[in-house]
């Protein structure tokens, strides 16, 4: 579409693409999902099948994540009518690392439109790792998506609030909004990665140098270092995965938490760049919009079905959670999630 196009034929088109979607979220898909004991029976399988894996190692490179017990093991599938299935371990909290940046994304498409995601940093898989100076280096930090360290930095920048704790308060209020409850930082990991994070700092004060901060890069970096210290554990996650397969309402709650209408463009972004460099793979996989962090978990979505989340700290190479990886993508084929699964007619 030409560029020329005018902002409410635009937005015309949008909400007619977006309809189609919800409609198909909404009906068919949704009623494709088997009964309770098939999905507690997938669940269950999946826990059992991988709880004595042992493969892969807990983050190191912030030192609050190598005391991590490598152990925790849990699984929440919620689905979009709100029905919770669980297995392992609920209780323990990890710190919700770069699942964050799906949601500061949103907060910031929900306050500004998903253009200015689109327009400031940009929704390509940068090819190169999660904090890489390259790759902001190579377009001047254009070509790049919010689920990399320094879009996702940027991100945080652009979120509204006249000081600190007000964009702050903003933030963690949305947070909870998406997983149903007042969640708190992890004090202990903050406090880690706030002396650790001197490349972040420099990330982001290439994006002001290039234009994508307009504020103080530091004051983005720290909010940002706040947000992935976020304490959550699976079924937070879960609710949160759910009420973007649910078109941004809570299905537990019942409260509109995301503008409907930008649910795609963050499963797209989710879809392209939300396993670091094992994106594709992933996709390829299962065809499910994920989003992992290095404190072990994994959120996933079916859309229209459900959402899913694992947390098991030890990562692979790339820096996703292999017990996660591996029961999420059994999980879902055994209920039919994968969204681009046509059934032969």
């Amino acid at each position: 579409m030409n560029r020329s196009v005018s902002l409410l034929s635009r937005a015309s088109v949008g909400l007619l693409a977006t309809l189609l979607v919800l409609c198909c979220m909404t009906g068919a898909a949704r009623a494709a999902l088997p009964d309770a004991a098939a999905i507690q029976a997938a669940i269950d399988k999946a826990y059992e099948d991988y709880k004595g894996l042992e493969e892969g190692a807990v983050a190191d490179y912030i030192p609050a994540l190598a005391k991590v017990d490598p152990k925790v093991y849990g699984i929440a599938l919620v689905t979009t009518d709100g029905k919770v299935y669980t297995a392992g371990d609920l209780k323990t909290q990890v710190s919700i690392q770069s699942i964050s940046k799906v949601f500061t994304m949103a907060k910031v498409m929900d306050e500004s439109g998903p253009q200015s995601i689109y327009d400031n940093m940009g929704v390509d898989a940068t090819g190169q790792v999660f904090n890489s100076i390259v790759a902001v280096e190579q377009y001047k930090g254009a070509e790049m998506n919010a689920l990399v360290n320094p879009g996702a930095i940027a991100a945080t920048g652009m979120v509204k609030g006249e000081n600190y704790d007000a964009i702050w308060n903003s933030l963690l209020n949305y947070y909870s909004e998406f997983a149903g409850r007042k969640l708190t930082v992890l004090e202990d990991v903050y406090k880690s990665e706030a002396e650790t994070n001197q490349r972040n700092q420099a990330l982001a004060m290439l994006m002001y140098a290039y234009g994508h901060i307009e504020g103080d890069p530091l004051q983005a970096t720290d909010i940002y270092t706040r947000q992935c210290s976020v304490g959550v554990n699976a079924q937070d996650l879960a609710n949160m995965a759910a009420t973007l397969a649910n078109a941004g309402k809570n299905p537990v709650t019942g409260k509109r938490v995301a503008t409907a209408e930008n649910v795609p463009e963050i499963l797209a972004v989710m879809a392209t760049a939300g396993l670091y460099d094992d994106s594709g793979k992933w996709l390829y996989r299962t065809g499910l919009p994920a989003k992992s962090g290095v404190g072990g978990g994994i959120i996933a979505v079916s859309p229209g079905k459900f959402g899913i989340a694992v947390i098991s700290p030890p990562l692979d190479a790339a820096g996703n959670s292999i017990r996660a990886q591996e029961a999420i993508a059994d999980i879902s084929n055994a209920l039919g999630g994968n969204p681009y699964v046509v059934q032969a007619r």
